[in-house]
C-alpha cells in the first residue's frame, strides 16, 4: 500500500512537473504570438510611414518641376526685357 502510495504520489509530481511544463509552453507560444502579431503591426506602420513618405516624394518632385518651369518662365522674360533694353542701347547709340 505505502509502495503504490508513493508511486501516485512520485507519478502525481511528475504529471504536475508536466502540465507545468505544459503551460510554460502555452505561455511561451502566446508570448511568441505576442511578438509576430506587434512585429506584423510594426511592419504595417513602417509600411504606411513609407507609402506616405513616397507619396510627399512624389509631391516634393511635383512642386520642383513647377519651381523649374517658373524658373524657366522668369529666366525667358528677363532675356526677353535684356533684349529689349539691349535694342533700345543700341538704338541710342546710333543716334
Amino acid at each position: 500500500m505505502l509502495k503504490t502510495f508513493s508511486v501516485l504520489v512520485i507519478g502525481g509530481t511528475l504529471l504536475a512537473g508536466c502540465t507545468s511544463l505544459s503551460e510554460q509552453d502555452k505561455a511561451l507560444l502566446a508570448n511568441t504570438k505576442a511578438v509576430a502579431e506587434q512585429a506584423q503591426a510594426t511592419a504595417a506602420a513602417a509600411k504606411a510611414a513609407a507609402d506616405q513618405a513616397a507619396a510627399s516624394a512624389a509631391q516634393a518632385a511635383t512642386a520642383a518641376q513647377a519651381a523649374a518651369a517658373a524658373a524657366q518662365e522668369a529666366a525667358a522674360k528677363a532675356n526677353a526685357a535684356a533684349d529689349k533694353i539691349d535694342k533700345i542701347f543700341q538704338r541710342n547709340l546710333r543716334k
